[in-house]
């Protein structure tokens, strides 16, 4: 277990980094974090339908506990819904990285790893890139700016893309109709749009995106839920703009992802924090409109 929690765990103290280009590549979108003092055990993962790497080259190190009893340090990759359940905290001191977010669709190129291997999970950096981790945060640590720091980074996702195959076109089409969606497209939909069987869609979409497309639907509409209350939307509102059949049902999606409730899951560091370091997603139309 982790520091316990404490007040400090403040993100209205930390240094956040925004580029002002977006990513020359589609799906890649990142922020720069700079956490002074002491970051205590107070910081819950709060799953997010994205594939999360993080670089980091500043004085200190951080450590996840991953709720099985492990211990992860520094730079690292974590899959799709990483944190279900709420058992996954964080902490350190003196935190300087970049954290990028990556499409599904485009993780497996990026970071040359089967993304079945990272679902729901978190792996080291340095398994996964050996020694051009280790070169990548010198690089990091001797560039002076936030926006050269992003091209870098920028520049070496790039070339590890065009050094492998590209994404699967279907199941990439596949991904984007769900997050597009906000997570309210059937998966018999998806089978027809694309002409396939249920069995072909689940089994190349869990081998290209690491989850199998009902289970991604879910977690992108938590997603949207979570960020809508985060907003400041009531949460009757927020259960009826997404698609949920009441608030109970949004109460039960909220409490199997975070372990906590909707009122307290916008309380979360992890929550307040992205609310400054991400682009706010687009305005909510009705689930009719969604599916259009």
């Amino acid at each position: 277990m982790g520091p316990a929690p404490s007040e400090r765990d403040d993100p209205a103290a930390w240094d956040v980094a925004r580029p002002r280009r977006p990513s020359r590549m589609p799906g890649v979108d990142m922020a720069g974090f700079r956490v002074p003092g002491t970051l205590v055990g107070g910081l819950r993962m709060v799953p997010h339908p994205a594939v999360m790497l993080i670089l980091e080259f500043g004085p200190g190190t951080s450590t996840v506990a991953d709720g099985t009893g492990r211990h992860h340090h520094g730079s690292l990759v974590a899959g799709p819904g990483f944190g279900y359940g709420g058992g996954v905290r964080a902490w350190g001191e003196d935190i300087v990285c970049v954290q990028v977010r990556l499409s599904p669709a485009v993780a497996g190129a990026v970071l040359g790893a089967s993304p079945t291997d990272l679902a729901t999970t978190v792996v080291s950096l340095d398994d996964l890139w050996g020694r051009e981790a280790f070169l990548a945060r010198e690089r990091l640590a001797q560039t002076p700016s936030w926006e050269d720091r992003f091209a870098f980074t920028d520049a070496l996702l790039a070339r590890r893309i065009a050094a492998r195959s590209p994404a699967d076109p279907a199941v990439a089409w596949a991904w984007q109709r769900i997050v597009r969606s906000r997570g309210l497209v059937r998966v018999d939909r998806l089978t027809s749009e694309l002409g396939w069987s249920r069995k072909r869609l689940w089994t190349r979409f869990t081998t290209h995106i690491g989850i199998p497309p009902k289970r991604a639907a879910k977690l992108v509409r938590f997603d949207h839920a979570v960020h809508r209350l985060l907003a400041g939307s009531a949460t009757a509102r927020v259960a009826a703009d997404i698609g949920y059949c009441d608030q109970s049902h949004l109460h039960r999606d909220v409490m199997e992802f975070t372990g906590t409730t909707p009122t307290a899951v916008v309380t979360e560091p992890f929550l307040t924090v992205d609310a400054r370091a991400w682009p706010a997603p687009l305005p909510l139309t009705s689930p009719a409109q969604q599916l259009t």
